[in-house]
């Protein structure tokens, strides 16, 4: 069985898939081609996608039963221990954003130090 999920690609790339794969929803395709035209696909896919991103998942004789590959992704697969594993970036925290427990800011006024701080308002 082979999963292909599309997310931003040309249209013309979905069409393409669909000679080989059923569309079960937007960018979603499943089928189970052989591994050759797998590969084959998967190759097309690589070079049409333009900006957007793209992942296969397909059956495989490993521990998990499957492995799987991304295509301009933040989330990346990486061996843990012989199992395939996905890597996603840790979230970035925004410049201001204030933490609750921290202490006020100059500037602010007492009832909103009271509403965000609590009743300690130094």
């Amino acid at each position: 069985m082979t999963v292909v999920v599309l997310a931003n690609c040309p249209i013309g790339l979905r069409g393409f898939l669909t000679r080989w794969l059923l569309e079960i929803s937007p960018g979603v395709f499943v089928g189970n081609p052989s591994a050759r035209i797998r590969d084959a696909l998967w190759d097309e896919v690589r070079q049409y996608a333009g900006n957007g991103r793209a992942l296969l998942a397909h059956a495989t004789d490993t521990e998990q039963g499957y492995a799987f590959r991304t295509h301009d992704h933040a989330w990346h697969p990486v061996d843990h221990e012989g199992l395939t594993l996905m890597l996603r970036p840790s979230p970035r925290p925004a410049p201001d954003a204030g933490v609750r427990g921290t202490s006020p800011t100059s500037g602010w006024s007492k009832a909103s130090k009271r509403r965000r701080f609590g009743n300690r308002t130094t």
